[in-house]
């Protein structure tokens, strides 16, 4: 049976190429995630409408877990940053662990209090339901493999961890 999580870990475009990666993987979507209740456009979340580009990861469990995924994550972004991801600033960069699923809040939370205290601080993640998510427009699904050169966050080497 198929689950979902949703993903903010600045810049959506490096964050997707991250997670397709991985094996039980299913599909990745971007999108804009825990705005106000309306569909934005790019330029809208470019502007502070309050919405986080988010990943949403649908995937396999009998393949990989959530703590799996949730480890791969915390690899690539920097759990006390705020509204930052690299050079990208601003409120639509936020870290976030968005879940529409209860039974998954265990493992989140398990891997947070690990995370967290390797961090040795509180973290800026955001660990909350998803409140809505709105797809991106088409130009940014799978970016960086239309665009193999364009901007990331993310080093290219995470991109073939595994």
């Amino acid at each position: 049976m198929e689950k979902t999580i949703y993903l903010a870990g600045g810049c959506f475009w490096g964050m997707q190429k991250f997670m397709d990666q991985f094996d039980g993987v299913i599909r990745t979507e971007v999108g804009y995630a825990n705005g106000p209740d309306q569909a934005p456009s790019y330029e809208d979340v470019c502007h502070d409408s309050g919405h986080a580009e988010t990943v949403r990861v649908d995937y396999d469990p009998e393949k990989t877990t959530l703590t799996e995924l949730l480890h791969f994550y915390f690899m690539v972004i920097d759990p006390l940053s705020v509204n930052r991801q690299g050079h990208d600033e601003g409120i639509q960069y936020r870290t976030g662990i968005y879940y529409t699923d209860p039974s998954q809040l265990p493992e989140i939370e398990a891997v947070w209090a690990e995370e967290e205290k390797r961090a040795g601080a509180k973290l800026a993640v955001e660990k909350q339901p998803l409140d809505n998510f709105f797809s991106a427009e088409e130009y940014h699904q799978k970016y960086l493999d239309k665009n193999p050169g364009g901007y990331c966050h993310i080093p290219p080497r995470f991109f073939s961890i595994q």
